[in-house]
């Protein structure tokens, strides 16, 4: 949702087909060894005395711009609903990763607790409907175009979060770093990911009946949007199909509010009278929000945010290691080979496949198994890319308590909430805050969410 957008100019350069074309293939994906990785880790910003209650938009302002200050290594960003997101640079390693993003996020914790805040690794706000904090001809154009298909666009802007690894996209050759196994893989892969680290079951204060409802929200989006493009033998013939056959969200516009077209793709708007410049086209390949996308590297967009001020670790590490090892990208493959003919030739996440690892995590025997061998796996390959004890410590445990047992962050959450061990500070405020909010939700334009996805089947 951050991504850079170039700023509207007068002196237009169109683009044609052919060209948009050519551009796609060449930004896309740029390949060669696996060299540098990188992480975008989104978080929700709560009340630290009561982490149930939306922050005001005053709050949320001046602790952002108190952050802006910062020297930070990391890009920082904020969401349409408020959320804080940071951005890692190109990292040489793992640990250069884990380590700058640390620093940065110790420093935005201090500020942030300087002002009664805090930060909450939920995929999904699992109390308060959306309400959006940035508003901007950007963001409202998104929302007009989203809001047509349903209310899952506006959730998604506004009360998810994620864990996004980017990795390189890999060599031109066949193997396993070649970018067409890398690319294959990231999909099949991508629902143990998600089963692994599902972290929202629950949205307005009651349960989903998914373990990840933040998937839930992407596959039930526009698919033109949010699904992969088909999985054939030439990724890049694939994404070009899908950039130029994609709807257009919205038309940028020097001043005023941005255009929402009622129905046109880009190649559609290539073919117009007025055609699109570049920097329409790079503004294009923002809006599609596919499991992966291709940005010269991969940006794998399927995981949960996590619980804990480092529980994004884990994924990054475990991750990482399964692409980036090429021992251990071979165990996976070969892992997740028999998982596709779940997906029954249908794009992720809108795939039988994916609707399972939202839905039930890792008490999916399949999935549970799949995780089991990866997991172990990039635990053997971790030292190999320079992992310290401390992370390969977190990833241990985060294994003997969640992945051996089939479990993930968002079965802790529902054993708390059914077996009543939630302790009085969380249940109490929960109770206050349905009590004081039941007409805010009801009156919301989205006040339905939770109704029209409760249950719903995600290849629907």
């Amino acid at each position: 949702m951050s991504d850079s957008v170039s700023d509207c100019t007068e002196h237009r350069s169109t683009v044609t087909e052919a060209e948009v074309e050519a551009l796609v293939r060449g930004i896309c994906f740029k390949t060669g060894p696996p060299r540098y990785l990188g992480v975008e880790v989104e978080w929700l910003v709560h009340e630290l005395r009561l982490p149930q209650l939306p922050v005001t938009p005053e709050r949320l302002e001046a602790a952002y711009a108190a952050l802006r200050t910062l020297p930070l290594r990391s890009a920082l960003t904020v969401e349409p609903g408020g959320q804080l997101e940071l951005s890692s640079l190109p990292a040489a390693s793992l640990m250069e990763c884990i380590g700058s993003v640390s620093a940065d996020l110790d420093a935005v914790r201090a500020v942030l607790r300087e002002a009664g805040l805090g930060l909450s690794g939920y995929g999904q706000d699992p109390w308060n409907p959306p309400s959006r904090f940035l508003h901007e001809p950007r963001y409202d154009a998104m929302e007009r175009y989203l809001d047509r298909a349903g209310p899952e666009g506006r959730a998604m802007m506004c009360t998810s979060a994620s864990v996004q690894v980017c990795l390189d996209a890999g060599y031109e050759e066949p193997g396993p770093l070649g970018h067409g196994r890398r690319w294959w893989m990231a999909h099949q892969l991508g629902a143990v990911l998600v089963a692994a680290f599902a972290h929202s079951p629950m949205a307005r204060g009651e349960l989903t009946g998914w373990r990840s409802t933040r998937q839930s929200l992407w596959a039930a989006m526009d698919p033109g949007r949010s699904d992969a493009p088909t999985l054939g033998p030439e990724p890049r013939a694939a994404w070009v199909e899908r950039v130029l056959d994609a709807p257009v969200m919205c038309v940028r516009a020097p001043e005023g509010p941005w255009g929402v077209p009622d129905s046109m793709t880009f190649r559609e708007w290539t073919r117009s009278d007025n055609p699109p410049d570049r920097a329409d086209l790079d503004y294009h390949l923002t809006t599609l929000f596919p499991p992966v996308r291709p940005r010269g590297h991969l940006e794998l967009r399927m995981i949960d945010a996590q619980p804990g001020d480092d529980g994004w670790i884990v994924p990054l590490a475990v991750t990482t290691a399964l692409f980036d090892d090429p021992e251990a990208a071979e165990i996976a493959y070969r892992t997740v080979k028999p998982l596709a003919e779940r997906a029954d030739s249908l794009p992720a996440p809108r795939n039988p496949l994916w609707e399972d690892a939202a839905r039930l995590g890792l008490t999916d025997p399949e999935l549970r198994e799949a995780a089991v061998i990866c997991f172990a796996a990039a635990a053997e390959a971790l030292p190999r890319l320079g992992a310290t004890t401390e992370v390969l410590d977190a990833v241990a445990e985060y294994t003997d308590r969640f992945v051996a047992r089939g479990r993930c962050p968002a079965d802790d959450l529902l054993a708390q909430l059914q077996d009543g061990s939630d302790d009085q500070r969380r249940d109490q405020p929960r109770d206050q805050f349905h009590d004081q909010h039941n007409d805010q939700r009801n009156d919301h334009p989205n006040g339905q969410l939770h109704g029209q996805f409760h249950g719903k089947d995600i290849g629907s």
